[in-house]
C-alpha cells in the first residue's frame, strides 16, 4: 500500500489453526464412513474447524448477512437492464423481508443488515449511518470518490465488520446491491487478473447486445484510467470503483483481521476480494467461496484468490443469495464431523489396513 495511506493500514492477518485443522482430518478418518466419502462435505468441516480453533466445530450460532448498496454514475449509461432507482427501491424491498436475500436468510437460520453507503436517494437512517455519497461517480471519465470519501467508506467497512464480531456474529455473509455494480466490479477483476474486458464483461443483469457493447466500451475507458493506480489498492478503489465496493473492501480484510470467516457470494463482492487481499494480503484464508457466479468474472476471481466454490448452480443476483444458498451445505459439513458417531463409539469395524494405507507401491 501507498505510504500516502498509513492511517488506512491493516495489522497483519492472523492464519487459521493448524493444529484444530489436523485434528479434524484424524477424525473424519475415524467417523463411520469410508474415507473420503463425503467427497468435499469432508474438506468444508476441516476448514471451518481450523476457523473456529476447535475440533469437532461448532454450527454457526450467528451468522450475519451485511449487504452494501451504493449506486454507480456509470449506470446512466445504459449498461444495466434496470434504472438507477431500482437500487433505493431494493434497500426498501430488503428492509421489509420481501427479497431473494430475505427469504435465503430466514431458512438459513441468518440475519440481515442493509448499509446505505452510495444510494442516489434517502433512505432509512437505519442502513445511512455509514452513507458516503449520494452516487459515485462515472468511472469511465471520472473519479468514483474523492480522496476523503474512500477513506471513509475502508473505514466504515472495517467499522461494520467490527460492529458485527463485537456483538456476537461468528460467520459474516457479504452481499450486494446496486444497479451498474458489476462494470467496475469488471474493471477490477480485468485488471488485477491480467484479462481482456471482452472475457470479463457479462450479461449482468440480462443486458442484451446493445448494452452488452456499451458496457464494455465503459469498462475499456474505465480500464485506462485505472491502469495508472493499478498497484496501490487505495486509489485503485478511489479511481474506479464506488462507496460500496470500497466499503466491502475494508469489511472483508477486517473480518480476516478479526480471525472471522467469510462466505463469499458473486462477481462484486469476489471483485472487492482482489482489492481487500491487496489490502491485508493473507485475507483470502478465511474466506470461503460460496458458489460459481454465472458471471465470467467470478471465475477468474476464484482462479486468482485460488479458492473452490461450494455450490455452482448458475446463480448472478448478488445480495448474498448465492452465499445463503450454501450456508445449509456448510452447516451439514459442520454437524457431520461434530456428530457423527466414530468407528470405536460405534462398534463398528474400521477401515482395513489396505483402506487405511492405500494401495502397496
Amino acid at each position: 500500500m501507498s505510504t500516502e495511506h498509513n492511517d488506512l493500514e491493516f495489522p497483519a492477518v492472523p492464519g487459521p489453526d493448524e493444529q484444530a485443522g489436523r485434528e479434524a482430518v484424524a477424525r473424519q478418518a475415524q467417523l463411520t464412513k469410508p474415507a473420503g466419502s463425503l467427497g468435499r462435505l469432508e474438506e468444508l468441516g476441516v476448514w471451518v474447524a481450523a476457523r473456529q480453533g476447535a475440533c469437532p466445530p461448532r454450527p454457526f450460532a450467528r451468522p450475519r448477512v451485511i449487504v452494501f448498496a451504493g449506486d454507480h454514475g456509470v449506470a446512466q449509461e445504459g449498461v444495466s437492464a434496470y434504472p438507477p432507482e431500482v437500487t433505493a427501491q431494493m434497500v426498501g424491498n430488503f428492509l421489509s423481508g420481501g427479497a431473494a436475500v430475505n427469504v435465503l436468510a430466514r431458512q438459513s437460520g441468518a440475519t440481515v443488515r442493509v448499509v446505505d453507503m452510495a444510494v442516489s436517494a434517502d433512505t432509512a437512517p437505519v442502513v445511512s449511518a455509514h452513507k458516503v455519497n449520494n452516487g459515485s461517480g462515472a468511472i469511465d471519465r471520472e473519479d468514483a470518490l474523492t480522496d476523503e470519501q474512500v477513506r471513509a467508506a475502508i473505514r466504515a467497512g472495517r467499522a461494520i465488520a467490527d460492529e458485527e464480531v463485537d456483538s456476537g456474529a461468528d460467520l459474516l455473509v457479504a452481499g450486494d446491491m446496486g444497479i451498474g455494480n458489476t462494470t467496475p466490479a469488471a474493471v477490477l477483476i480485468s485488471l488485477l487478473t491480467g484479462t481482456e474486458p471482452v472475457a470479463v464483461v457479462g450479461r449482468g443483469t440480462g443486458i442484451d447486445d446493445q448494452a452488452w457493447m456499451r458496457k464494455t466500451a465503459a469498462i475499456r475507458d474505465a480500464l485506462r484510467r485505472a491502469r495508472k493506480v493499478q498497484h496501490d489498492p487505495v486509489e485503485l478503489l478511489r479511481t474506479s470503483t464506488g462507496a460500496d465496493i470500497a466499503a466491502l473492501a475494508g469489511f472483508l480484510a477486517q473480518a480476516a483481521v478479526r480471525r472471522t470467516p467469510v462466505l463469499l457470494d458473486g462477481v462484486v463482492i469476489g471483485a472487492a476480494a482482489l482489492v481487500a487481499e491487496e489490502l491485508a494480503p493473507g485475507a483470502r484464508q478465511w474466506w470461503l467461496a460460496a458458489h460459481r457466479s454465472a458471471e465470467p468474472g467470478g471465475q477468474l476471481v476464484l482462479r486468482h484468490l485460488d479458492l473452490e466454490p461450494v455450490l455452482d448452480l448458475e446463480l448472478r443476483l448478488g445480495e448474498a443469495s448465492g452465499a445463503l444458498t450454501a450456508l445449509p451445505v456448510v452447516t451439514s459439513a459442520i454437524k457431520v464431523l461434530a456428530e457423527m458417531a466414530t468407528f470405536a463409539e460405534a462398534g463398528v469395524g474400521g477401515p482395513s489396513e489396505a483402506e487405511a494405507t492405500g494401495p502397496k507401491s
